[in-house]
């Protein structure tokens, strides 16, 4: 069974509601990044940060998987599909992709702030302060903040390398590391992107499918289905 791995970007649950930070109209318009995704802020103003993860666990919840996730889905029939995001959403798990991995963390998780091991799914939406981990620490969120290394980096790398096929969704190919991973891939194996932007942001011998994620990507998938 040939081997697919997906690497997804912030376009990828942009269609399902998700706010980019990059988009105009995003949340680097509305936020300071560094006050709210950072070591330092969390030390320095720390129910400013929970407010706003607090506040896209929320909006998490009113919003379902679209058609793209739902497509990844169909190839699992027919290909060992391995999908590696960006995101910290789980709209992925939640369309039925069973295997995922989340390079930046996951928003409906918290963690220790002094262990990054206690990892814990939070109930519902709100995290406080006092909320406290097994080891008595504050619990903070299981996200990668700007300034934190990427810890699932190398294995993400290791699974790149192993794929057929690699099929790129959603991301401008500018967020490092993730963006690195496409360098990762062996001589043999064919890459698509599917982004709107895609034919003025590719790199040589990409197959480029310059639409929206819930249009490139069912279309890809029926392909290598049919094939």
């Amino acid at each position: 069974m040939k081997k697919i791995v997906v690497l997804s970007g912030a376009g990828m649950s942009a269609e399902s509601g998700i706010l980019t930070f990059r988009d105009m109209g995003g949340m680097w318009d509305r936020y300071n990044i560094e006050e709210v995704a950072s070591p330092i802020a969390w030390v320095e103003t720390p129910q400013l940060v929970m407010d706003f993860y607090n506040t896209r666990r929320k909006q998490l919840l009113s919003v379902e998987p679209n058609k793209a996730h739902e497509a990844l889905v169909e190839l699992e029939k027919q290909y060992d599909v391995e999908i590696i995001t960006q995101n910290v959403d789980d709209l992925h798990e939640r369309a039925g992709s069973s295997n995922v991995l989340h390079l930046h963390g996951e928003l409906r998780k918290v963690r220790s702030e002094k262990d990054d091991n206690l990892v814990t799914e939070l109930e519902g939406w709100k995290l406080k302060i006092g909320d406290l981990a097994e080891d008595g620490a504050q619990l903070r969120p299981h996200i990668v903040w700007f300034g934190e290394d990427v810890p699932l980096i190398d294995y993400a790398a290791e699974r790149v390398n192993l794929a057929d096929i690699l099929i790129i969704i959603g991301t401008s190919l500018s967020v490092y590391p993730a963006a690195g991973l496409m360098s990762c891939t062996t001589q043999d194996c064919k890459t698509y992107y599917i982004d709107p932007k895609a034919n003025q942001q590719a790199i040589q011998d990409m197959v480029c499918i310059s639409k929206k994620a819930t249009i490139g990507v069912p279309k890809l998938v029926e392909e290598l289905i049919s094939k």
